[in-house]
């Protein structure tokens, strides 16, 4: 093991906090912490916790976890800055109110009512969440970064750091290996590397027994290995780009803290992470939005450490990941912001490579096909916002995080989303129970997908595309098309097939969705309530008139000119009609405005076989933005 317990400058490191470097980047930050200094700290009260076993809340004392958070993480860069009395009791005041915490579970994860009834805490049975592992990896980036500066103002704190931490933490860690995230009895998904790499950072700063933190460390070191093998060949994430963050992003950092503390990657591994490396700039659609699938995000708002992803990048050898991470250097926040969590934050700070990077814009790939998640994307300029990109979902309906969406297209005009897909609720109680799939947001015919004689999609594994092509048009032809049966997707009597073609003609400036589908001789004729109808989810204002709907939409960093998408159709094949989705969901209004609309296309005859075809193309001169 290293000198060091964690791979960053301390307090001692003058040099490094006083640069001006550092200071430059750490102004906002440390005004903030000082205008905070002294008042009351936010609250994480027991009536807060319960709301989730009694009415679904979570909102509000997540939301108080993570200002406490971040205001330790202020405190913390400010007493870096300059470790003076004042700012280290700020420190300190913080430390102790984590300490003293009931838990550091979130309660939507907790098992205290499920085991004993209760809605508070169990504090003789600890749960290792995710909300556990932040607060242990917190504490111990604290520790190694103030370390001398706590000892001399408040000897006693680190020891209680050590002690709150094992009993929260690294014995459960150790002495329970059933946790359903390790694997056990469930698919490894995003919480395992998440976990681990906090438990890690714990670990390696905060047990002072070699032997144990040598064998956690090889723990960490096989989960985080499973992780990877977890993942396709191809790097697909099926919880999208916004949990690509949470999952990949996440064993990326934990393999940076494996190979601090002497372990690198398997050859396995390292194939890997080559392949994931490509998925976020792959879902980039221009300017801030990516193509969202499943519980993603359309226009994250979180902070990313771009730092990583550029470090990996480089090391793996893919110009265009490291293009795409660098392209963040010139965003606000891009060298530093105060949202990150501080072992992100610090390492961000302490990363000189990106520090030195230059700046770039983004790639804005082509075209990108993950066969193992049926992800495909193109875009009609590539290296450019401009024109038209499309996104077409295949896969399944059994997937993390899922929405019922095989089939799905999402179409973008000038690197913004108009044909969209909501993407991720507000997570209540109820988000990941039983009645999940009454959710709107999740449920098929809020999706660009049909609904057939009256059925929606079913969720299940079982239940999901036959197949998916994705071809380029040859070397003659930058015709982009991707073909797939949605068929097994819906519990419909005598459906044989149900193929959608999505096409996208760069030259034209057209995407084209065809849909063409035969049932069976014996299949029985829909009723009047039970037709077929294809359903977009359109993003900004729309103007519905016969045979075409047109739509702008305007985000509040969109360009300033943005164009009109229109969508064509036979109008004596379809009946029209606009849902107009009133948004009351702080997560959904804070991407898409006030509203969604569907529309709707309702087939006015039932036929064994037949043809549908929807047409998108712009108007409109091109903003000066994006030409």
């Amino acid at each position: 093991m290293t000198a060091a317990p964690l791979p960053a400058p301390d307090v001692a490191d003058r040099g490094f906090w006083a640069s001006d470097r550092v200071v430059e980047a750490l102004v906002p930050t440390e005004a903030t912490a000082d205008a905070e200094r002294g008042t009351p700290w936010p609250q994480t009260l027991a009536s807060q916790y319960a709301r989730f076993f009694r009415d679904g809340d979570r909102t509000v004392y997540e939301a108080n976890v993570a200002a406490r958070h971040a205001r330790l993480t202020r405190a913390t860069l400010a007493a870096l800055l300059d470790p003076r009395t004042d700012r280290v009791d700020e420190v300190v005041d913080g430390v102790l109110l984590l300490c003293e915490q009931s838990t550091w579970c979130w309660a939507a994860h907790d098992d205290t009512q499920t085991r004993f009834g209760r809605v508070t805490p169990t504090v003789t049975e600890p749960y290792l969440d995710l909300g556990a592992g932040e607060v242990a990896a917190q504490l111990a980036w604290i520790d190694h970064l103030l370390g001398p500066v706590l000892d001399e103002r408040a000897p006693g704190v680190r020891w209680r750091i050590r002690q709150e931490t094992q009993a929260r933490v690294l014995r459960p860690f150790t002495e329970r290996r059933d946790w359903w995230w390790l694997g056990v009895d469930h698919p490894i998904m995003n919480w395992s590397p998440w976990i681990q790499g906090n438990v890690l950072a714990a670990n390696l700063a905060l047990e002072e027994d070699p032997d144990r933190r040598r064998a956690v460390t090889a723990l960490v070191a096989e989960g985080i290995a499973a992780y990877w093998a977890s993942l396709p060949a191809d790097g697909g994430v099926d919880e999208g780009y916004s949990y690509w963050w949470q999952g990949a992003a996440r064993a990326l950092e934990a393999q940076d803290l494996l190979r601090f503390a002497g372990t690198e990657p398997e050859p396995a591994a390292l194939d890997r992470i080559r392949a994931t490396i490509a998925f976020p700039h792959s879902m980039h659609l221009g300017g801030g939005w990516y193509v969202n699938v499943a519980d993603s995000v359309a226009r994250p708002l979180a902070t990313w450490p771009w730092n990583v992803v550029h470090a990996w990048a480089l090391r793996v050898g893919d110009g265009d990941a490291a293009r795409h991470a660098s392209a963040h250097r010139r965003l606000p926040g891009g060298l530093f912001d105060e949202r990150a969590s501080l072992p992100r934050a610090v390492r961000l700070l302490s990363d000189a490579a990106w520090a030195e990077a230059p700046t770039a814009a983004p790639p804005l790939v082509g075209w990108a096909h993950f066969p193992s998640t049926g992800i495909a994307v193109a875009r009609s300029a590539p290296g450019s916002a401009r024109g038209l990109a499309v996104s077409v979902k295949g896969g399944h309906n059994g997937e993390n995080h899922n929405h019922v969406d095989v089939g799905s297209v999402v179409v973008a005009l000038d690197g913004v989303p108009v044909v969209a897909d909501a993407g991720k609720p507000t997570y209540r109680a109820g988000t990941f129970g039983p009645d999940r799939y009454d959710l709107w947001m999740v449920r098929g015919d809020w999706h660009n997908v049909p609904r057939v004689r009256g059925v929606e999609q079913a969720p299940g594994e079982r239940f999901g595309a036959r197949g998916f092509e994705v071809s380029d048009g040859g070397a003659d032809s930058r015709r982009w098309r991707a073909l797939l049966d949605l068929g097994g997707a819906y519990p419909v009597d005598g459906l044989e097939h149900w193929w959608r073609e999505t096409t996208l003609d760069p030259g034209a400036e057209t995407v084209t969705v065809e849909d063409t589908w035969t049932f069976s001789d014996a299949a029985p004729v829909a009723s009047a309530d039970g037709s077929t109808a294809w359903h977009w989810l359109l993003a900004g204002d729309v103007t519905l008139t016969t045979g075409r709907a047109q739509v702008r939409f305007t985000p509040d960093d969109g360009p300033a000119t943005a164009r009109v998408l229109s969508l064509t159709w036979d109008p004596d094949a379809v009946d029209a009609e606009l849902d107009v989705r009133e948004l009351d969901d702080a997560e959904l209004s804070a991407v898409w405005g006030t509203h969604l609309t569907r529309l709707r296309l309702t087939a006015r005859t039932e036929a064994p076989s037949g043809t549908f075809r929807v047409t998108m193309r712009p108007t409109g001169s091109v903003p000066q933005e994006v030409a």
